[in-house]
């Protein structure tokens, strides 16, 4: 069976880099701008309540919770319990924190945060699949491996370890992937490709296409394959996808494109055939139509963006 979310885990290059956080006890409030279009927090212990902008409604975090905020420009968090004001909280970046070392789970509120990095490929998959904001519940039966991946995360920034850094790059990962599959289980997905690969009955269809991208599949195949009809197969595609199965199958080759562009030297004419077009041009044309570049100029904009960057920074 073809694994999709890790195939497309792989494909849009996700990266979840911890960035700081805090413990403290007695009430606090922490605000400040949003400065990259995913970031998520996690509740190690305590609570808290999360609002941020074009959000009615403030989301309380419990133990083992996690926030994801999607394109937003403002976030405000409060909590902890006592007489007198709230106390300014600024998270402290980077590791080890003398105050997270110390952190007592049964007094203090714990918050630790980061940034999900992605190429522009998966700006565009995952930005789609979120709403403004995300709330994760670590307390479903589903989500025993996302609290459990929480703490573990946080006690290698607790203990700074030999090995800490690396250790706390590989919980990041395994982390957001424990999120996006309790946000599968416990929401009401919209239409996407998210929605799509949580769908049971579409699976063996999109098995096909994700095994065999070249193959000039047609609708009678893959819902057979489902073992749907083709009005129901097409129908039901339709309202988890949000596109047509065949558009979708399109949208994945021109993805897989992408990816082979940016990481290798394959011919253009070599990467049509692979990927079922019947010729370079028609190939040529679809992926400018889907991208806004042909695939050479795509390319060399891929391969100079690290150098112009590098150039900036020595400027």
């Amino acid at each position: 069976m073809v694994d999709q979310l890790s195939e497309i885990f792989e494909l849009v290059e996700v990266r979840g880099l911890l960035s700081g956080g805090f413990a403290t006890r007695g009430p606090w409030v922490a605000s400040g701008a949003v400065e990259t279009p995913l970031k998520f927090f996690a509740m190690v212990s305590g609570r808290a309540r999360v609002r941020t902008d074009g959000v009615d409604e403030p989301i309380e975090l419990q133990p083992g919770d996690v926030a994801i905020l999607n394109n937003r420009s403002w976030l405000h968090a409060e909590g902890g319990t006592g007489d007198g004001p709230p106390r300014e909280i600024s998270p402290e970046e980077g590791f080890p924190s003398p105050h997270l070392s110390g952190a007592d789970f049964g007094t203090d509120d714990v918050l630790i945060g980061g940034r999900i990095d992605l190429n522009p490929t998966g700006d565009a998959l995952l930005l789609q699949a979120l709403p403004p904001l995300a709330h994760v519940r670590g307390s479903g039966v589903s989500a025993t491996n996302l609290r459990g991946g929480i703490y573990r995360l946080f006690e290698e920034v607790r203990q700074d370890r030999m090995g800490s850094a690396f250790a706390v790059r590989q919980h990041c990962q395994l982390l957001l992937l424990e999120v996006l599959r309790a946000y599968v289980d416990q929401t009401e997905l919209p239409p996407g490709w998210l929605k799509a690969l949580a769908d049971e009955r579409l699976r063996p269809a999109l098995d096909l296409m994700h095994a065999d991208p070249g193959k000039p599949w047609g609708l009678e195949e893959l819902a057979q394959a489902a073992a749907m009809s083709r009005t129901t197969f097409a129908e039901r595609f339709r309202t988890a996808a949000g596109t047509p199965p065949l558009t979708y199958l399109h949208r994945w080759r021109i993805l897989l494109a992408q990816r082979a562009l940016r990481d290798g030297d394959t011919r253009v004419g070599s990467l049509a055939t692979e990927l079922g077009y019947a010729s370079e041009s028609a190939f040529s044309t679809a992926f400018k139509r889907e991208v806004g570049e042909s695939p050479l100029r795509y390319r060399q904009r891929i391969r100079d963006e690290p150098r112009a960057r590098t150039d900036r920074q020595r400027a």
